[in-house]
């Protein structure tokens, strides 16, 4: 964990990639104190397409009227 004050922050903030480039984490302290914490951005998982993921699906036997209708029922 690479540790830095909040002068050395700041001033890295503007070039983030070579201050981050070999750190997994850092560590923004002032007076010896942490006070702030900079994770990596994990990457976000590919979502599937949708095509893919509508036949995982399981398909419904009964229309979707007939569910509201008994469901209707069961209310009253």
């Amino acid at each position: 964990m690479k540790e830095l004050t909040i002068r050395e922050a700041r001033e890295g903030l503007s070039h983030p990639e070579r201050m981050f480039a070999d750190a997994d984490e850092i560590l923004v302290v002032r007076r010896g104190r942490p006070v702030a914490r900079i994770l990596p951005v994990t990457p976000r998982r590919r979502l599937a397409a949708l095509q893919e993921f509508l036949l995982q699906q399981p398909l419904q036997n009964v229309p979707s009227e007939v569910l509201l209708a008994q469901e209707r029922e069961d209310r009253i």
